[in-house]
C-alpha cells in the first residue's frame, strides 16, 4: 500500500492529529481562521505573515491554547528569492509538512496599496497571489513527493468564485485574472503531483473580512442578494471547508475548485 493509500484511524475531532500544517497569510482574517481550525482538528501549525507580526503572535498563542505546537515565520512572498528559504525553514520546524495552505494575498481594497493605480495593484497581486502560490506549491509539491515519511500530503490554494464568470469593474477584472490563474494552476498541479499529493482550491465568494466590515450599504445588500443562503460568508465558513479538504475524509478528492459562497444567485 502506498503512502497516499494509507488508512487513517479518525479520532473524533482530532482527524489531523500528528500532522503539521503551514498556512500562509495566517496572521488574520481567513488565514487565521484556517490556522485555528486545523489546530482544533489536531494539527501543529506554522503561522506565516509579513507585516502583521503582533497579530501573528496572537494566532500562535491561540493555537497553543488549543494544545498544539505553533510557530511563526516572517516571509515576503513578493520576493521569489525567499520562497526556498521559507520552505526549508518550514520543513526544519517539525522535520515534515503534511498540509500546505496558500492563503497569502495582497489586500488592495483596504491595505497599504489601496490608493495605488490599477497597474500597481495588479503587479503586486500577481507577485504575491499568483507567483507566490505557484512558486511555493512547486517547491512544496516536490518535497512532498520526495519525502519517505508515510502520511498524507495536501496542498490547498485559494481562488475566487466570480473568476468563473467575471465581475465588472477594476477590482473584478484584476481579481478574476489573478484568482483565475490560481484556480487553473491548481488543477494542473494536481495532475503533476498525483497520486502522492492531493491538490485542491477553494473559491470563496462574499466573505466578510476587513473590506466587508466597512463596505457601503449597496455592497452589503449585493452580497446578501447574490447568495442563495442570503447572508455574507465568514472566515469560519472557509476554514471549515479547508479542514474537510485537507483531512482524510477527503482522501479521494483532488484537482477540484470548490466554491464557498452560499450558492451564487445568477441572473439578478
Amino acid at each position: 500500500m502506498s503512502a497516499s493509500e494509507e488508512s487513517h484511524e479518525l479520532v473524533p475531532g482530532q482527524e489531523l492529529a500528528g500532522q503539521v500544517a503551514v498556512v500562509t497569510g495566517s496572521s488574520r482574517g481567513v488565514g487565521a481562521a484556517i490556522a485555528l481550525e486545523l489546530a482544533a482538528a489536531g494539527a501543529d501549525v506554522l503561522v506565516h505573515g509579513f507585516k502583521s507580526e503582533a497579530e501573528a503572535a496572537g494566532v500562535v498563542q491561540q493555537v497553543q491554547q488549543l494544545g498544539r505546537k505553533a510557530t511563526f515565520i516572517k516571509a515576503d512572498l513578493a520576493e521569489a528569492d525567499g520562497y526556498e528559504p521559507f520552505v526549508e525553514a518550514a520543513w526544519q520546524w517539525q522535520q515534515k509538512v503534511n498540509i500546505w495552505v496558500n492563503n497569502a494575498g495582497v489586500d488592495v481594497l483596504t491595505g497599504s496599496v489601496a490608493e495605488s493605480s490599477f497597474d500597481e495593484k495588479l503587479h503586486r497581486l500577481w507577485q504575491v497571489d499568483v507567483c507566490g502560490t505557484i512558486g511555493l506549491s512547486r517547491l512544496v509539491g516536490k518535497r512532498m513527493q520526495e519525502t519517505e515519511t508515510a502520511g498524507p500530503a495536501v496542498i490547498l490554494n485559494i481562488g475566487w468564485d466570480q473568476a468563473l464568470w467575471g465581475m465588472a469593474g477594476d477590482s473584478g477584472e484584476m481579481f478574476a485574472a489573478v484568482k483565475g490563474a490560481i484556480m487553473a494552476f491548481s488543477q494542473s498541479l494536481a495532475q503533476s503531483l498525483a497520486p502522492r499529493v492531493r491538490v485542491n482550491c477553494l473559491a470563496p465568494g462574499w466573505i466578510k473580512t476587513a473590506w466587508g466590515e466597512q463596505a457601503s450599504d449597496s455592497w452589503q445588500k449585493r452580497a446578501v442578494r447574490e447568495a442563495l443562503l442570503e447572508r455574507w460568508g465568514t472566515p469560519q465558513d472557509v476554514a471549515t471547508a479547508a479542514r474537510f479538504l485537507v483531512s482524510p475524509a477527503a482522501a479521494f478528492v483532488t484537482g477540484q475548485v470548490i466554491p464557498v459562497n452560499g450558492g451564487f444567485r445568477h441572473g439578478e
